[in-house]
C-alpha cells in the first residue's frame, strides 16, 4: 500500500470559483447532457402512445417498443449497471486510501459491469430487429433506439475512460494526486450515466 503520489511535488491551484476548474467543467458538461437527454426523453414520450396503424400496409401490424420489452432481462441489466456505481465509489475510496492495486481492481470491475450492460443492450436491440422493429419502423421505434442508443454510447465512452485510467495506473505504477482527481471526474460522469438510466428505465420500460 502506498500513498497517492504527487505528480511533480506540488499541486497547482486551478480555482477561480473555489472549485477545481476541471471539476467545474465536468459539472457544466453534465448539465448540458441533462438537456440532451431531457429532449430525447420528451421526444420518446411524445411518440410512444400514438396509433400508427393507419400508416401500415394492409394486414401488417405495428411493432412498438412496449410490445417487445423483456422487463426481467432489462431489470437484471439495469441492476448490473447500478452495481457499477458501487464499484466506482470503491475505486475512488481505494485511491484516497493509497491502495493502488485495489484501485485498479475496482476500476476494472466497473468497466466490466459497464460492458455487461452494453452487451445486454446489444442483445436487446438484436432481438428487436429480428422481430421486425428497426429504427425506421415508426416514430416510436426511432425515439426508443435514439434515446437508449445515446445512453449506451455514453456508457461505452465511460468504459474507455475507465480503461484509460487503468492503463495509466499500470504503466506508471499508480495514479498521482492529479490523476486521482481524474478518478473523481470519471466517477461523476459514471454516476450521471447511472442516474440517467434510472430515469430512462422508469419512463420507457415501467410506465405504460
Amino acid at each position: 500500500m502506498s500513498d497517492v503520489a504527487h505528480a511533480d511535488g506540488h499541486h497547482d491551484v486551478h480555482e477561480g470559483t473555489g472549485i477545481d476548474n476541471r471539476k467545474l467543467g465536468m459539472w457544466v458538461f453534465l448539465s448540458s447532457e441533462f438537456m440532451f437527454f431531457g429532449a430525447l426523453i420528451s421526444n420518446y414520450m411524445l411518440f410512444k402512445g400514438r396509433d400508427y396503424s393507419a400508416f401500415m400496409p394492409t394486414g401488417q401490424s405495428v411493432l412498438l417498443p412496449r410490445g417487445l420489452y423483456d422487463i426481467p432481462f432489462t431489470s437484471v441489466s439495469s441492476f448490473v449497471l447500478l452495481m457499477s456505481s458501487l464499484t466506482m465509489v470503491l475505486a475512488h475510496d481505494a485511491l484516497v486510501s493509497g491502495d493502488q492495486n485495489r484501485t485498479r481492481v475496482w476500476l476494472a470491475a466497473t468497466g466490466m459491469l459497464g460492458s455487461v450492460f452494453i452487451g445486454g443492450q446489444v442483445f436487446e436491440f438484436t432481438e428487436f430487429v429480428q422481430q421486425g422493429m428497426t429504427i425506421s419502423s415508426n416514430p416510436a421505434a426511432s425515439a426508443f433506439f435514439m434515446l437508449t442508443g445515446f445512453h449506451g454510447a455514453h456508457v461505452f465512452f465511460g468504459i474507455l475512460m475507465l480503461l484509460s485510467l487503468y492503463g495509466i495506473s499500470k504503466r506508471q505504477g499508480g495514479l498521482t494526486e492529479v490523476q486521482g482527481l481524474n478518478v473523481e471526474l470519471v466517477g461523476l460522469y459514471w454516476h450521471f450515466v447511472d442516474i440517467i438510466w434510472i430515469v430512462i428505465f422508469t419512463i420507457v420500460y415501467l410506465i405504460p
